[in-house]
């Protein structure tokens, strides 16, 4: 017996599958269907992923999509490349008229835009609608019509098979067997009913009927099914599922040739532009060897017919620079030279190595990925321009599958169980945001959820955690085609406004070959405008990315000190703590400096010898030659990707592309069985080719394991080089124009790892001026006044929680004659409430004493008299805040204060804390030497590196602690690491040089301590809350 499932919805029909489309392929073929059809509920999003599993098992896929439409539901089937097109465009224009997540099906969009598709109708059950709706149907599919007959055991079978059997006998239609398959095997009914409860937003036990019967909605075996269907039904599968001749491979992606005048090919318009930009780039003319490299890249470009790719990707960057908007190419794309005359990108070849393999390969059936930053604040400007260019029919965003993780698949399936409302909220508030799935079951314990039921739900949580919950948009990936992109994918609306995404994500475009651009956003590009532009105008000196001067030494003696708060890059935990263990020189030692600090150079075991050698401790050997010729620039240590490729190919013989395979297949290690089989047969092939050349075999199996640690997380030397010119420029604006570079940063924020609080407080240990907020001199943004070679920083009005732009302009444009509140409401009718935000900030401090006497002004505005002169109100002398409630009211409202810091207020209040060292204290300490320090928690990290170790950033009024919270104490002090904002640390001092760390011991949580400062009324003063973070 044979038999094709031709209806078959996996876990993309969302909170209705419950089994991943690889699951339902893989059973299918374990079972001896001959074919299986995943139709998802008007989508396409699941069948790649189908496709992909199905070649693998040899299994035919039928590509599919189930509608429901006034009660009738309707299987639409793909039978060749047409077809597809089809059932495509008409799931875009179902989703395109209705709201994110909805589809809106009309009769009249079947009629005539079907006509090579096969359609299954599983009529309703009620005779008049199935009699109109048979007419319908059978008159627009011809020959091309079934009615199904789905046999799931719920008491009704032989009443429907015979009301079918009328309706096929009156409008002459085949009859098919179908199984409304939910699920790849019984074992997941129970969460198929979780999925349905949380669907309809009520418990499992509240569904009703609207949950299924039993589980046989799953994919059965093939005696199972002869016992059920006629054998004719059976048949039918296989005759419908040979008229469907159409599989993904079929699809080719044409790229636009827009941007391609009409008296030249692709080709001749890129070799133009790449001249263009050679004489840009070198006007003395390049090396013979770039030269070389350019017609390599060139010839290959044009064997693969990538020309419209590069020159789409050339006018988007052209677009940018007409707009005067900062922009940079980043990624495998910076290996290319093509890219740099392009102006795409801006790592020379002359300062770096570049590997073009890593790019694009002939040996690789994979199109290239091109990366360009823009400035965050104008990629919309970009977004737009491509709209506009290719229109909305040709130019979609990628999807981003957003899945269940812990938080929400406790908060989800508890309620769908019918849990306590509060047991479930504090078993997923016990869980940080470092926490692991696998930390979920101690946690689960933890709690005392035991018994029965708790077996249930942890298993159900195992279940559905990485289970697609909706589909949200990428964060730039755009796909533009020369033909209309619904004819290649579905399109639907995203959540934001004129925003519409295809229903594929990243790893189904690589799958299937797509050319896809990623369109960036770079918060560091627009701090460096910014900047460029704040010394423009307060300085008059012009500046821009290719002035600054190249290896600047008070640039390095800054770095090599770890000063590099607000620097790109290199202003993490980890960097500044390597900052002065490798001492950068120069631009290389950049690049080295951000891509050693990764996961693939830490897990490989790279660290610690590198930096043996370069401090002369460890003495630079190789094996030969051409492995010298690999590693010299990095002392014999392999740090990026491109020198792992490097290696395959001189020490054992491997081509470009299939080193970069061997690269790969290690980035797959232990997360795909199937290329961990591909990994061990390169490693034979790695050894067997270094065994030929002279190797011995302990090297070279040294050689494999070293870079298979790396292979995971190792990062691209060209990506590297990209980051580290933004590196570099940022730390020489630091450098040079500090209090520009920070005034910049803050009008950037959000942005890096450092809160507007915390670059306060760095600019003014770089001797910076701040001034604060005040409505006689503040703009919007932070502005620099007073002197131009010593500038003072004044913070602007944008700092203010909840002030909307358009009060600061009415602010800004009244030429801020005010010497009173009364005189301010009369230039600018602000309101009360705008008022009371201002006086709140401190904002209006130099038209009364204080905030509290500016608040009370605020209050006896009449606003009734808005529109006419405020009368100066009656003086009333109201008691002047104390320092404390001045400082709850900075932090409640600007989320800073320039005054002292909270822990000095607390060393005073408090005698614990005097026994605390402060941060500038730690390094006279001595190594291994007892400590107990406190401050307030600002940043928490958890690498996937660190063996569970967490890092803590501690702030006090001296500087930024680092603090390391091993795994037992983790487990012993957890509420204090989970909730507290205040913490002390006692522990043990560990310094390396410059380095200085804490290792904790104990972790206290002391954030009650932040409410009894100074207690002392505070009528007059609005605090909405005391977080100090």
């Amino acid at each position: 017996m044979a038999y094709a499932e031709l209806h078959c919805v996996s876990n993309f029909t969302f909170l209705r599958g419950a089994s991943h489309p690889q699951e339902l392929v893989r059973t299918a073929s374990a079972l001896g269907y001959s074919a299986l059809a995943i139709t998802d509920e008007c989508s396409l999003a699941g069948v790649v992923k189908a496709h992909v599993a199905a070649q693998d098992y040899g299994l035919q896929l039928i590509v599919g999509s189930e509608f429901r439409l006034e009660g009738q539901r309707l299987i639409i089937l793909v039978s060749n490349r047409q077809s597809y097109a089809e059932l495509s465009a008409l799931i875009t224009t179902a989703r395109r008229r209705s709201s994110k997540g909805e589809y809106q099906l009309k009769w009249t969009d079947l009629s005539g835009n079907l006509p090579n598709s096969l359609l299954i109708w599983l009529p309703s059950g009620d005779l008049e609608p199935d009699h109109e709706v048979g007419e319908r149907l059978s008159y627009w599919f011809k020959q091309r019509l079934w009615i199904g007959v789905e046999h799931l055991l719920d008491g009704n079978e032989t009443h429907q098979y015979y009301y079918y059997r009328n309706l096929a006998a009156l409008w002459q239609l085949p009859m098919v067997a179908c199984g409304d398959v939910h699920m790849h095997s019984k074992e997941r009914r129970m969460l198929q009913d979780t999925l349905t409860a949380i669907r309809h937003s009520c418990s499992v036990m509240e569904l009703g009927d609207r949950r299924f019967p039993n589980a046989e909605r799953r994919l059965r075996s093939l005696p199972h099914l002869e016992k059920l269907y006629p054998a004719a039904l059976l048949a039918e599968t296989i005759n419908i599922a040979q008229r469907c001749d159409f599989s993904l491979e079929e699809l080719r992606y044409q790229y636009p040739n827009d941007v391609v005048p009409q008296h030249l090919t692709p080709a001749e318009q890129l070799r133009y532009l790449t001249e263009q930009g050679i004489e840009k780039r070198w006007p003395q003319g390049p090396s013979a060897t770039v030269r070389q490299q350019i017609e390599y890249e060139l010839k290959v470009i044009a064997e693969l017919q990538y020309e419209c790719y590069f020159l789409t990707v050339h006018d988007l960057v052209a677009f940018a620079r007409s707009r005067h908007i900062l922009c940079q190419g980043r990624g495998s794309a910076a290996n290319s030279v093509v890219c740099y005359c392009l102006f795409i990108t801006e790592v020379n070849p002359d300062q770096v190595s570049l590997l073009f393999e890593r790019f694009i390969s002939t040996e690789r059936n994979e199109p290239p990925d091109i990366d360009v930053d823009f400035e965050h604040e104008r990629r919309e400007e970009v977004i737009q321009y491509i709209y506009q260019r290719y229109g909305r029919e040709r130019a979609a965003l990628a999807a981003t599958v957003i899945t269940y993780r812990p938080r929400s698949a406790i908060r989800d399936v508890g309620k769908a169980l019918g849990l306590d409302p509060l047991f479930i909220e504090q078993l997923s508030q016990s869980l940080s945001w470092w926490d692991r799935s696998t930390d979920l079951q101690a946690q689960f314990e933890k709690a005392g959820a035991r018994g029965t039921m708790a077996e249930h739900f942890y298993n159900l949580l195992q279940e559905i955690l990485g289970f697609p919950r909706h589909l949200s948009q990428h964060v730039g990936g755009f796909i533009i085609t020369k033909s209309p992109i619904s004819t290649l994918v579905p399109v639907e609306n995203a959540s934001m406004p004129d925003r519409t995404v295809i229903q594929w994500d990243k790893e189904d475009i690589e799958a299937l070959g797509l050319l896809k651009i990623d369109i960036l956003a770079l918060g560091m590009l627009t701090a460096i405008h910014r900047c460029f532009d704040l010394i423009r105008g307060h300085q008059g000196i012009d500046l821009c990315m290719q002035a600054i001067p190249k290896e600047d030494s008070a640039t390095y003696d800054m770095l090599c000190q770890a000063d590099s708060v607000g620097v790109f890059q290199i202003e993490s935990r980890a960097q500044m703590a390597m900052l002065p263990r490798l001492k950068p020189r120069c631009f290389y030692d950049l690049v080295i400096e951000i891509a050693i600090v990764r996961p693939g150079p830490i897990q490989g075991g790279m660290v610690h010898p590198y930096l043996k050698r370069r401090q002369g401790l460890e003495q630079v050997s190789y094996p030969h030659p051409e492995i010298k010729a690999v590693l010299e620039r990095t002392l014999g240590i392999p740090v990026f990707q491109e020198q792992v490729i490097r290696l395959a190919m001189v020490a054992a013989g491997f081509s470009g592309g299939q080193a970069d395979q061997l690269r790969r297949a290690m980035a797959s290690w232990g997360k795909n069985s199937e290329r961990n089989n591909e990994l061990l047969g390169f490693k034979q092939k790695l050894i067997d080719g270094m065994l030929a050349r002279g190797y011995d075999l302990d090297f070279a199996e040294r050689l494999f394991r070293q870079i298979q640690g790396f292979g995971v997380y190792g990062f691209p030397e060209s990506h590297s080089a990209s980051f580290a010119l933004l590196a570099y420029v940022s730390a020489w604006l630091k450098c040079h124009y500090p209090a520009a570079f920070y005034c910049a940063l803050l009008n950037s924020q959000p942005m890096g790892f450092y809160s507007a609080s915390q670059l306060v407080q760095d600019a003014q240990r770089h001797n910076i001026k701040v001034q604060p907020i005040d409505v006689l001199s503040s703009q919007w943004d932070h502005s620099l006044e007073g002197d131009s070679g010593n500038p003072t920083l004044r913070l602007g009005l944008r700092l203010i929680k909840g002030l909307a732009f358009s009060t600061a302009q009415k602010i800004i444009n009244s030429h801020r004659q005010f010497k009173t509140i009364a005189q301010l409401t009369n230039s600018t009718n602000l309101s009360r409430a705008e008022l009371s935000q201002l006086s709140s900030a401190g904002a209006l401090k130099s038209l009364t004493e204080n905030r509290r006497q500016a608040h009370w002004q605020a209050l006896v505005i009449d606003s009734s008299a808005s529109l006419l002169q405020q009368p100066e109100p009656e003086q009333v002398r109201l008691q002047t805040p104390s320092e404390i409630e001045n400082l709850y009211a900075d932090y409640s409202h600007t989320g800073l204060s320039l005054g002292r810091h909270p822990m000095e207020l607390l060393r005073e209040q408090f005698p614990i804390f005097r026994q605390c060292k402060r941060h500038a204290d730690l390094a006279e300490l001595g190594h291994r030497r007892f400590v107990r320090i406190a401050g307030l928690v600002t940043g928490k990290q958890r690498p996937g590196t660190a063996s569970g170790v967490v890092f803590l950033t501690l702030e006090d009024e001296t500087g930024n602690s680092n603090v390391v919270v091993w795994q037992n104490v983790q487990k012993n002090c957890r509420q204090a690491l989970l909730k507290a904002q205040l913490l002390m640390v006692k522990g043990v001092v560990e310094t390396d040089g410059a380095v200085v760390h804490v290792i904790a011991q104990e972790l206290t949580d002391c954030s009650e301590l932040l409410s009894r400062i100074d207690k002392q009324s505070t009528d007059g003063v609005e605090i909405k809350s005391r977080n100090f973070r």
